[in-house]
C-alpha cells in the first residue's frame, strides 16, 4: 500500500482543475521539469519551455569559444522561475555573477525561491524591475543578455490552447501586434548594456521574428553587432538570435 500525502477529496479538487478548468498540470502540482532542474512554479510565473533549453547550450557554447565572458557579470531578462539565470549561474561555476530581472512580483519570489533552492544566492541576484531598470547601475558591463521574452501577437493570444491562454500570465506572453515590441527594446538596450564582445541570445517565436530581428540588427543598428545567427531549436523551428556585441 502506497500513502497518499493528501486526502481524496483534495486529490478529487485538483483534478477537477485540471479536467475541467484546464489549468497547466505544473500548476497543480506546483513544480515543472526542466533540464536537470525541479522549478517551482505557479499561476503568474511562466511555465519554462522545453525549446527555451537550448538558450543554455548556446550560452555553454559562447563561454567555451571565449573564456573571458565565464568571469563575468550576465543578465537574464523576464527571468520567470529562473530557470534560466539558474544555469548560466552553473556554467560560469566559481567566477562570473548573473543578475535575473522580472517585472512580476510573482516571478521574482518565485525565481527567487528556486535560486535558494539550488543554493546559488550569492551568485545570482533577482531583482523587480522592467527589463534593464534594475540594470542602470552596470550599463556597458555585460558579458552576456539573454532573454525569452513576450512574442506572441496580441491577436493570437487568445487562439492559444486554453492551459496557456486562460491561466498563463499574459504579461510573459503579449509581444504587441506583432509580437515584436520586446525583443526591439531588448535588441536595442543591448547595445548600451552590453560590453564590446558581450553575447546575446534572444528566443524569438520562430522564422518570421527571427529574420525580421536579425534584419534590424544589419540595418538599424548596423555596426553594434557581428556574428549575428540565427539558430533553430530541436524542432528545426528557427528560435533563437544569437551575436557579439563590436568592439
Amino acid at each position: 500500500m502506497v500513502p497518499l500525502r493528501a486526502c481524496l477529496d483534495d486529490l478529487y479538487m485538483l483534478w477537477r482543475q485540471r479536467i475541467e478548468e484546464r489549468r497547466p498540470f505544473q500548476y497543480v502540482v506546483g513544480c515543472e521539469h526542466w533540464r536537470d532542474l525541479v522549478l517551482s512554479v505557479e499561476e503568474g510565473v511562466l511555465i519554462p519551455r522545453p525549446e527555451t533549453e537550448m538558450i543554455v547550450d548556446l550560452v555553454n557554447d559562447a563561454v567555451k569559444e571565449k573564456e573571458e565572458l565565464k568571469e563575468g557579470l550576465w543578465a537574464d531578462l523576464g527571468t520567470g522561475s529562473g530557470a534560466l539565470a539558474i544555469e548560466i549561474g552553473r556554467i560560469l561555476g566559481d567566477y562570473g555573477k548573473v543578475i535575473a530581472t522580472d517585472l512580476s512580483p510573482v516571478a521574482v519570489r518565485v525565481a527567487s525561491y528556486n535560486v535558494q533552492r539550488y543554493n546559488l544566492q550569492d551568485k545570482i541576484a533577482v531583482k523587480q524591475g522592467s527589463w534593464f531598470e534594475p540594470l542602470k547601475n552596470v550599463e556597458g558591463e555585460l558579458a552576456g543578455l539573454v532573454s525569452n521574452p513576450p512574442y506572441i501577437p496580441s491577436a493570437h493570444i487568445g487562439c492559444l490552447q486554453a492551459e496557456v491562454a486562460k491561466h498563463e500570465p499574459r504579461l510573459a506572453l503579449d509581444g504587441g501586434a506583432n509580437g515584436m515590441n520586446d525583443l526591439l527594446h531588448l535588441c536595442n538596450g543591448a547595445i548600451s548594456m552590453l560590453k564590446p564582445g558581450g553575447f546575446v541570445a534572444l528566443e524569438t517565436n520562430g522564422e518570421t521574428q527571427s529574420k525580421f530581428l536579425v534584419d534590424h540588427m544589419d540595418t538599424e543598428t548596423k555596426g553594434s553587432f557581428h556574428n549575428v545567427k540565427i539558430i533553430s531549436d530541436f524542432a528545426g523551428i528557427q528560435r533563437f538570435v544569437t551575436g557579439y556585441r563590436a568592439r
